[in-house]
Protein backbone atom coordinates (compact mmCIF):
# COMPACT_ATOMS: atom_id res chain seq x y z
CA UNK A 1 0.00 0.00 0.00
CA UNK A 2 1.65 3.60 -1.05
CA UNK A 3 1.03 6.11 1.83
CA UNK A 4 2.47 9.04 -0.33
CA UNK A 5 2.09 10.24 -3.64
CA UNK A 6 5.45 9.44 -6.17
CA UNK A 7 5.76 11.61 -9.14
CA UNK A 8 7.73 9.03 -10.59
CA UNK A 9 6.09 5.93 -9.93
CA UNK A 10 2.11 5.00 -10.88
CA UNK A 11 0.07 3.58 -8.39
CA UNK A 12 0.85 -0.15 -9.68
CA UNK A 13 4.57 0.52 -9.33
CA UNK A 14 5.77 0.91 -12.95
CA UNK A 15 7.63 3.66 -13.82
CA UNK A 16 5.17 6.72 -14.87
CA UNK A 17 6.85 7.53 -19.19
CA UNK A 18 8.56 10.89 -18.01
CA UNK A 19 10.19 9.55 -15.37
CA UNK A 20 12.06 6.66 -17.68
CA UNK A 21 15.65 8.44 -18.06
CA UNK A 22 15.83 9.51 -14.71
CA UNK A 23 14.94 6.17 -13.29
CA UNK A 24 17.65 4.50 -15.58
CA UNK A 25 19.69 7.18 -14.43
CA UNK A 26 19.30 6.45 -10.69
CA UNK A 27 19.39 2.56 -11.17
CA UNK A 28 22.86 3.15 -12.05
CA UNK A 29 23.81 6.47 -9.65
CA UNK A 30 25.79 5.53 -6.05
CA UNK A 31 23.16 6.62 -3.06
CA UNK A 32 25.96 8.85 -2.29
CA UNK A 33 26.57 11.29 -5.09
CA UNK A 34 23.31 12.34 -4.77
CA UNK A 35 23.82 12.84 -1.18
CA UNK A 36 27.03 14.93 -1.90
CA UNK A 37 25.08 17.02 -4.81
CA UNK A 38 22.79 17.96 -2.36
CA UNK A 39 25.18 19.34 0.58
CA UNK A 40 26.72 21.38 -2.43
CA UNK A 41 23.12 23.01 -3.61
CA UNK A 42 22.88 23.82 0.00
CA UNK A 43 26.18 24.99 0.81
CA UNK A 44 25.64 27.11 -2.29
CA UNK A 45 21.96 28.04 -1.15
CA UNK A 46 23.18 29.30 2.06
CA UNK A 47 26.38 30.99 0.35
CA UNK A 48 24.42 33.13 -2.16
CA UNK A 49 21.55 33.84 0.47
CA UNK A 50 19.09 31.71 -0.94
CA UNK A 51 17.34 31.56 2.36
CA UNK A 52 14.19 32.56 4.61
CA UNK A 53 13.03 33.04 8.27
CA UNK A 54 9.78 32.37 9.78
CA UNK A 55 9.72 36.14 12.07
CA UNK A 56 7.73 35.86 15.00
CA UNK A 57 8.75 31.86 15.54
CA UNK A 58 10.62 30.88 18.06
CA UNK A 59 13.57 30.10 16.23
CA UNK A 60 13.70 32.59 13.65
CA UNK A 61 16.59 31.21 12.07
CA UNK A 62 17.50 31.33 8.20
CA UNK A 63 16.50 28.32 6.42
CA UNK A 64 17.00 27.01 3.02
CA UNK A 65 14.67 27.41 0.38
CA UNK A 66 13.11 23.82 0.17
CA UNK A 67 14.13 22.02 -2.99
CA UNK A 68 14.99 18.17 -4.42
CA UNK A 69 17.78 17.55 -6.34
CA UNK A 70 15.80 15.62 -8.80
CA UNK A 71 13.98 17.29 -11.39
CA UNK A 72 9.82 16.97 -11.10
CA UNK A 73 9.56 16.31 -14.47
CA UNK A 74 6.04 16.69 -16.52
CA UNK A 75 4.69 15.67 -19.81
CA UNK A 76 3.54 17.60 -22.58
CA UNK A 77 -0.46 17.18 -21.36
CA UNK A 78 0.21 17.87 -17.22
CA UNK A 79 2.83 21.48 -18.22
CA UNK A 80 -0.15 22.34 -20.54
CA UNK A 81 -2.25 21.91 -18.24
CA UNK A 82 -0.31 23.58 -15.15
CA UNK A 83 0.36 26.26 -17.54
CA UNK A 84 -3.32 27.66 -18.59
CA UNK A 85 -4.06 27.20 -14.46
CA UNK A 86 -1.29 29.63 -14.20
CA UNK A 87 -1.80 32.03 -16.69
CA UNK A 88 -5.15 32.11 -15.49
CA UNK A 89 -4.16 32.99 -11.87
CA UNK A 90 -1.81 35.91 -13.00
CA UNK A 91 -4.39 36.73 -15.20
CA UNK A 92 -6.72 37.13 -12.29
CA UNK A 93 -3.98 38.45 -9.84
CA UNK A 94 -3.37 41.51 -12.52
CA UNK A 95 -7.12 42.53 -12.56
CA UNK A 96 -7.61 42.74 -8.87
CA UNK A 97 -4.27 44.75 -8.42
CA UNK A 98 -5.47 47.09 -11.32
CA UNK A 99 -8.87 47.41 -9.61
CA UNK A 100 -7.68 47.91 -5.76
CA UNK A 101 -4.80 50.64 -7.57
CA UNK A 102 -7.96 51.77 -9.68
CA UNK A 103 -11.55 52.10 -9.58
CA UNK A 104 -11.90 49.93 -6.55
CA UNK A 105 -14.43 47.82 -7.35
CA UNK A 106 -13.94 45.20 -5.56
CA UNK A 107 -13.89 47.19 -2.10
CA UNK A 108 -17.26 48.69 -3.01
CA UNK A 109 -19.02 45.51 -3.70
CA UNK A 110 -17.69 44.32 -0.39
CA UNK A 111 -15.99 41.71 -1.93
CA UNK A 112 -13.07 42.70 -0.11
CA UNK A 113 -13.56 44.35 3.52
CA UNK A 114 -10.68 46.64 5.05
CA UNK A 115 -9.56 45.80 8.07
CA UNK A 116 -9.54 49.38 10.09
CA UNK A 117 -6.38 48.25 12.01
Amino acid sequence: MRVAFDEMTAADGTVRGPYEQLSGWLSEVPADVLDNRRREAELLFRRIGITFAVYGAAEAQERLIPFDVLPRILSAGEWDLLRRGLEQRVKALNLYIKDIYGPGEVLRAGIILVSPH
